[in-house]
């Protein structure tokens, strides 16, 4: 990884539109680390070109890369560094300084939702040299490949996804809030959404088949997002350290809705149960097929309309400073 800390090269890779992100933040950040780490800051410019600079960092042998931004942000680092052939050993370590709204992974991951109060936790693992290797998921289709590190989704989540993007670019003040996700999610539930016809057909390595499905969440860990400081959890049984986690929906009629809802935030219940939920745990190979173009959506980037979707586990890809 690396012999003395002195010794650590680093890319600061920002997304000066994330939410809670400032200019007057990054440059905190960048003099913080630069005691201890040489630094290189590099803003983002526009959407995938964390992905070019993650990738260039992986090819001029960079220790390491901090990803200072939210969950998409995050996500781009990481198909950058994947670009680099090898194992995790091969690629640099990952940090993050979480900057945008829910911050999933990195919550996910024990990091306080903060990138200041996150600062302090990445730099005494940086002394310690500790770090996490953890698996990621891999999507691919027709049009692309992607990784994602803890969630796809499929359908109502995606098009909710979809729905708060061109609120945003329609408005550029409108923030990314749990307020704008949750309006979004019931106007399309209740206006957008085909609740009529059921599309997917899911399929596993085992040959095992479910169809008639609206929808599929398909986790990496969990929880699968927050709400403010709440969890919300359709798998709680995905991990780093297993295979591919699935939630899906035969119904999206309001009770059995609501009934599968209300389950994902009472981490007790063991998730959501009932006639209308699919649910698959630990499986390393997934494929979701549509009988018509659907909505995906990985770690919170909307990736358009697909209908075949195949899915697999990457074990121990990234190594994680934490």
């Amino acid at each position: 990884m690396w012999h003395t800390l002195t010794r650590v090269r680093a890319m600061l890779i920002a997304n000066p539109k994330a939410t809670s992100t400032t200019q007057r933040a990054r440059d905190l950040l960048v003099r913080a680390f630069a005691g201890d780490v040489q630094v290189e800051l590099a803003d983002t410019q526009h959407r995938r070109h964390a992905i070019e600079l993650a990738a260039r960092a992986a090819r001029e042998g960079y220790d390491l890369v901090i990803a200072l931004g939210g969950d998409g942000t995050v996500n781009e680092v990481i198909n950058g560094l994947m670009t680099h052939g090898g194992d995790a050993l091969d690629r640099p370590a990952l940090a993050i300084l979480p900057g945008g709204n829910a911050n999933v992974l990195g919550r996910a991951l024990g990091l306080p939702n903060d990138p200041i109060r996150s600062l302090a936790t990445i730099l005494g693992a940086l002394r310690t040299r500790h770090h996490k290797t953890i698996s990621l998921g891999h999507v691919e289709t027709a049009e692309e490949e992607r990784y994602f590190t803890f969630t796809a989704g499929i359908g109502l989540d995606a098009e909710v996804v979809h729905a708060v993007d061109v609120a945003r670019r329609s408005s550029p003040g409108n923030k990314a809030s749990n307020r704008l996700y949750v309006q979004s999610a019931v106007r399309q539930f209740f206006a957008l959404t085909d609740r009529s016809r059921p599309a997917l057909t899911i399929r596993d390595a085992r040959g095992r088949e479910a169809r008639g499905v609206y929808l599929a969440f398909i986790a990496n860990t969990s929880p699968w997002t927050y709400l403010g400081p709440r969890a919300v959890y359709p798998s709680p049984r995905a991990g780093f350290s297993t295979g591919l986690d699935l939630f899906g929906m035969r119904s999206l009629n309001v009770l059995p809705t609501l009934s599968a809802i209300l389950q994902m935030m009472i981490p007790a219940t063991g998730g959501p149960r009932g006639r209308h939920v699919v649910e698959l745990h630990d499986a390393p190979e997934l494929t979701v097929t549509s009988d018509r173009p659907i909505a995906l959506q990985v770690d919170g980037d909307y990736l358009g309309t697909r209908t075949r979707m195949a899915f697999r586990s990457v074990p121990k890809a990234i190594r994680v400073v934490i």
